[in-house]
């Protein structure tokens, strides 16, 4: 069973950056990719980013290419997701996930609690 807990969030002007970060724990933890996914007020869930297992290999959503950065702490077994050049339509509950690579929600072996980022305009 792999535990999540994510840190980080909170409001920010439009321009601004914000960190996100999550530590693994538990068995098998440090051999899932690990990743975000984010849900904003009315709207579906769509992936954010993920990592694999070693931190040698990244996948991002289209529109934050670019302005996010997945890193990973393989020691630590921590993800850090770096957020810059936010957007209001960035404004969701993010989520840290783990599982397989490549990674899909509907794969996932955890999913943190979750931690809201506004955007202000």
């Amino acid at each position: 069973q792999v535990q999540l807990v994510e840190s980080g969030g909170g409001v920010v002007q439009a321009g601004g950056s914000l960190r996100l970060s999550c530590e693994a724990s538990g068995r098998f933890a440090n051999t899932y990719a690990m990743g975000w996914f984010r849900q904003a007020p009315g709207k579906e869930r769509e992936f954010v980013g993920a990592i694999d297992w070693r931190g040698a290999n990244t996948y991002y959503l289209d529109s934050v290419e670019g302005r996010f950065t997945i890193s990973r702490d393989v020691a630590k077994n921590t993800v850090t997701l770096q957020m810059n050049s936010l957007k209001p339509e960035d404004t969701a509950v993010y989520y840290c996930a783990s599982g397989p690579w490549p990674l899909r929600h509907n794969g996932l072996r955890a999913r943190g609690q979750g931690t809201l980022v506004t955007v202000s305009s």
